[in-house]
C-alpha cells in the first residue's frame, strides 16, 4: 500500500502548509469547547453526576471527525472537477488506494483536531480519566469512525456532479448523525420514538465509547458492541466507496464509448481534436448525452 502512503503525504504536505487551514482547524477546535461547551454547562451543570464539559466533549470531538470527513470528499471532488483524478487512474495502482489514502490523511486530521479539543476541554474543566489504555483504544475508534464517515463522504462525492449538490446531499448525512445521538442529551430523555433512531445511528456507540474509555463514565451501552458496530461502520463505508467509485468509472466509460462511436465525419473538426486531447469529451458527443459528467476523463 505505497500509493497510499503516497496520496496521505500529499494531502498531509499540503494541509501543513496551509495556514489557513490549520488556523481554521485550531479556531474551530476552541470555538466549539468554549463557546458550546461552556454555555451549555452554565444551563446543564451535571448530567448524570459527571460535569457537563465531561459529558459533551466525547460529543464534540465526534463531530470533529464529521466535519473532518466531509472536507475529505470534498477534495477527491475537487481533484475529480479539476483532472486530477486522471492522474492517479492512469498509474498502476488499485483504486482501493486512492480512497484508502483519502480517508487516511482525514483520519490524521481528525486525531490533531480531537487533540486540540481534549487540551482545550481539560483546561476548561472537562476531567479525563487516568487511563492511558482506554485513551489508545478511544482514538482508535475515533480514527476508525473517521475513516468510515470518510468513506460514506467520498461516496457522495463519485456521484456528485458538482460542489454545491456534494454539500447538499452530504448535509441529510452530517447534522443527523450529531443531533441524533446522545452526543448532547443522554438516551434516558428521549422519547422512545427518537432513542430507537439514535441506537440505529453509529455516532451513538462512538461517543459512548469515548465517555467510557477516556473519561471514566460508566458506558450505557455494552463496550464491546460500541467496538463492533463502529468497526463495521467503517468496514461497510469503506466498501460503499470502492463500489460507488468503480461503478461511477463504469458508467461515465460506457458514456464515453457509446459517444465517440456515434461521432460522424464532421464531428473531428480542428477545434474538437484540440480538446479531444485534454483528455475529455468533444462537444458533439457530449451534446449526444447531455446529462453525462464532463469531469470525468475520456479514458
Amino acid at each position: 500500500m505505497y500509493a497510499t502512503y503516497v496520496i496521505w503525504q500529499k494531502h498531509m504536505t499540503k494541509f501543513l502548509r496551509s495556514v489557513e487551514e490549520l488556523l481554521g482547524l485550531a479556531l474551530q477546535s476552541v470555538l466549539w469547547v468554549v463557546l458550546f461547551g461552556v454555555g451549555m454547562r452554565g444551563l446543564v451543570p451535571e448530567v448524570g453526576g459527571a460535569d457537563y464539559m465531561s459529558y459533551i466533549l466525547p460529543g464534540i470531538i465526534a463531530l470533529s471527525a464529521l466535519g473532518g470527513a466531509v472536507g475529505g470528499g470534498m477534495i477527491l471532488l475537487d481533484e475529480r472537477l479539476r483532472g486530477i483524478l486522471k492522474e492517479y487512474l492512469a498509474a498502476p495502482i488499485p483504486r482501493l488506494s486512492i480512497l484508502l489514502g483519502n480517508a487516511s490523511s482525514t483520519a490524521t486530521k481528525a486525531m490533531v483536531q480531537a487533540t486540540i479539543m481534549l487540551i482545550v476541554g481539560v483546561l476548561m474543566g472537562a476531567r479525563l480519566a487516568i487511563n492511558p489504555l482506554g485513551w489508545l483504544l478511544a482514538l482508535l475508534l475515533l480514527a476508525a469512525f473517521a475513516i468510515g464517515f470518510s468513506g460514506l463522504a467520498l461516496a457522495v462525492a463519485a456521484v456528485s456532479r458538482s460542489i454545491a449538490g456534494y454539500h447538499g446531499m452530504i448535509f441529510l448525512f452530517n447534522l443527523p448523525l450529531l443531533f441524533a445521538s446522545n452526543a448532547l442529551y443522554p438516551l434516558e430523555v428521549l422519547p422512545g420514538w427518537m432513542r430507537v433512531i439514535v441506537l440505529i445511528n453509529p455516532a451513538t456507540y462512538l461517543i459512548d465509547a469515548l465517555r467510557a474509555l477516556a473519561f471514566g463514565a460508566p458506558a450505557t451501552l455494552p463496550l464491546w458492541l460500541s467496538v463492533v458496530v463502529t468497526l463495521v461502520f467503517a468496514t461497510l463505508c469503506t466498501w460503499l466507496a470502492l463500489a460507488t467509485f468503480n461503478r461511477s468509472l463504469r458508467a461515465r466509460r460506457g458514456e464515453v464509448c457509446c459517444n465517440m462511436f456515434a461521432l460522424t465525419p464532421s464531428a473531428l473538426s480542428a477545434p474538437v481534436r484540440r480538446r479531444s486531447r485534454s483528455g475529455y469529451l468533444p462537444a458533439a458527443a457530449r451534446d449526444r448525452c447531455p446529462g453525462r459528467d464532463t469531469s470525468w476523463p475520456c479514458r
